[in-house]
C-alpha cells in the first residue's frame, strides 16, 4: 500500500508488533517511542497516519496530537488503556481522527486505519473539485485566461496593494483589430482559434507577477502591478508586435495576420475603480479612431 503510517508507543513489545502487522500489510511502517522522535519523522516523511498512546514519555500523546494538526498533515488515532481518564470526546476535541482502547485488537485497529484513509481520500478529493469549480469559476473557457469576473476582483485587490504600498500600478485594454470581419470570412471557428493563439501571445510575454484576463468578446485586459505608465507602454508594445508577426491559416493555402489596438493607464491614488477602467477604455477607444494597430496611453487628467 502507498500509506505510510507511524505507531508511537514506549510498550517495545506491542510497538513492534504493530509495525510487523502493518509491515505484513504492505504499508510502510515507521515505529519511535517518544514523542519528540515522531516529531522528526514527520517532517522528514509524508505521513498519512499517526497511531499514538496518549501515555508517552515527555509530551503525551494528545500534546502531540495538537502539534501535528498544527504542523503537519496527518491524520490521528489515539490509544489508551486508561478509559477512566481520557475519552473519545477529549481525543477528538485535540484533532485526533479515531481512538481505541487497549488491549489493542489489530483487526479493529486495521479496520479503523483503513477508515480514516478513506476519509482522508475522500477529503482530498472534495478539495481538489472545489479547487478546480473555483478555477472555472474564474477562468474564460475559451482561452484559459481569467475571466472578467475575475478581472475587476483582482483589480480591487491591487488597488487595495497599492493604496497600502504605494508601488505603481498599470493597466491595458487591448482589442483585436476588425475581428468582426475575420469572424465573418472564414467562421466563428477559426474566429475561436485567433482568440485561444492570440490569448497565448499575450500569457507568453507577461511576467509571472502580470495578469491577463479575456474581458470581453475579443478583448483583453493585463493588469500590471508595480509598473509604471512608460514600463506600460513597453509591455504594450511589446504584445503589439508578438501579435502582427504571428501568422494565422484560417484556410488551406492562406496566411491572415491580425494586429491589436492599446489603450493604457496607470492608476493614481484614490481613484475609483470604475475611472481607471475608464481612463484605458479611452485611450483604447483613441488607438482605434487613430487607424488601430498602435498604442495609447492616458495619464490622470488628460483628455480622452
Amino acid at each position: 500500500m502507498d500509506a505510510q503510517i507511524l505507531i508511537v508507543e514506549d510498550n517495545e513489545d506491542l510497538k513492534d508488533s504493530m509495525q510487523e502487522f502493518f509491515g505484513i500489510l504492505g504499508f510502510r511502517t515507521f515505529s519511535v517511542a517518544q514523542a519528540e522522535e515522531a516529531l522528526g519523522i514527520l517532517k522528514a516523511n509524508a505521513i498519512d497516519v499517526v497511531i499514538t498512546d496518549i501515555k508517552l514519555p515527555g509530551i503525551d500523546g494528545l500534546e502531540l496530537t495538537d502539534q501535528i494538526k498544527k504542523e503537519h498533515d496527518a491524520a490521528v488515532i489515539v490509544m489508551t488503556g486508561y478509559s477512566d481518564d481520557y475519552s473519545y470526546e477529549e481525543a477528538v476535541s485535540r484533532g485526533a481522527s479515531d481512538f481505541i482502547l487497549k488491549p489493542v485488537r489489530f483487526n479493529e485497529l486495521l479496520l479503523r486505519l483503513k477508515r480514516v484513509l478513506n476519509e482522508r481520500t475522500l477529503t482530498r478529493e472534495r478539495i481538489q473539485l472545489l479547487e478546480e469549480l473555483k478555477k472555472q469559476a474564474i477562468t474564460d473557457g475559451l482561452t484559459k485566461l481569467y475571466n472578467s469576473r475575475h478581472f475587476f476582483e483582482q483589480l480591487e485587490i491591487e488597488i487595495a496593494r497599492f493604496n497600502r504600498y504605494g508601488h505603481p500600478l498599470s493597466l491595458l485594454l487591448l482589442d483585436i483589430d476588425y475581428f468582426k470581419k475575420y469572424n465573418d470570412s472564414y467562421g466563428h471557428l477559426e474566429g475561436d482559434q485567433a482568440l485561444v493563439r492570440i490569448g497565448q501571445i499575450i500569457q507568453d510575454c507577461l511576467r509571472k507577477m502580470d495578469l491577463a484576463f479575456r474581458y470581453g468578446g475579443e478583448e483583453f485586459a493585463v493588469i500590471l502591478p508595480e509598473t509604471s505608465l512608460q514600463n506600460t507602454e513597453v509591455v504594450a508594445e511589446r504584445l503589439r508586435k508578438a501579435v502582427a508577426a504571428e501568422t494565422f491559416t484560417p484556410q488551406d493555402g492562406r496566411t491572415v495576420t491580425l494586429t491589436i489596438s492599446v489603450g493604457a493607464a496607470q492608476y493614481v491614488r484614490d481613484e475609483e475603480l470604475t475611472s481607471f477602467v475608464k481612463r484605458a477604455d479611452n485611450a483604447l477607444f483613441a488607438s482605434k479612431e487613430s487607424g488601430r494597430n498602435q498604442i495609447t496611453a492616458i495619464a490622470a487628467g488628460s483628455p480622452a
